[in-house]
């Protein structure tokens, strides 16, 4: 369904009931899901311990996998990790986390994850103070060359505010209850591309 909606990519979220309070799904289902998707699969490693499971997801058919920079006090490693497999590297930031902590791996990675919610449960509120962090990541990227750094924003992403997070600097757009918690999932889809188009 989704795929016919005319969505770009699958966000997975893999929760752990660790690093937050939901659990989710594991390399079993993401590589379930590869067998059927014919889009690329964004997985998003809401986890502890990333560095030991990354290559279960990779295996599992990841095209982008990302992991949190508070999950794990070897980020670098981890991203190396990632790129060395040939697949998108991404970085995510819980909403307290400032965009500082990225500067010393901007070479390594092609994703940043910015939370615009607290990780673990979803249909949360956009927290509104996400716009200037977007921008200021945008103003980062932009002064260290790596404009090929794609910004991602995940959470209470809707119809509503879906153009000024573009306005902001988001390449990537991740809705969840935006898109399944509406009547015509495909209508909404194709207005947000036309609003993030404009």
């Amino acid at each position: 369904m989704l795929e016919e909606c005319g969505a770009d990519l699958l966000h997975i979220d893999v929760m752990d009931g660790h690093f937050v309070p939901n659990i989710t799904i594991g390399p079993v289902v993401v590589e379930a899901i590869k067998e059927v998707a014919t889009i690329p699969l964004d997985v998003h490693l809401m986890i502890s311990d990333p560095d030991y499971y990354a290559e279960s997801f990779i295996n599992a058919g990841a095209d982008y996998l990302t992991v949190h920079a508070e999950s794990t006090p070897h980020v670098h490693r981890v991203v190396q990790k990632i790129k060395a497999a040939g697949i998108k590297a991404g970085v995510s930031l819980n909403p307290h986390t400032p965009i500082s902590i990225l500067e010393n791996i901007l070479d390594n990675i092609d994703l940043v994850l910015i939370m615009s919610v607290n990780p673990g449960f979803g249909g949360q509120s956009f927290i509104p103070h996400s716009l200037e962090k977007i921008r200021q990541l945008k103003k980062m990227l932009i002064k260290n060359g790596a404009n090929h750094i794609e910004i991602e924003v995940d959470g209470g992403i809707k119809l509503e505010n879906i153009k000024a997070v573009s306005d902001a600097g988001c390449d990537i757009f991740v809705s969840g209850s935006g898109i399944f918690k509406v009547e015509n999932s495909q209508e909404i889809i194709k207005k947000m591309k036309t609003l993030i188009s404009e």
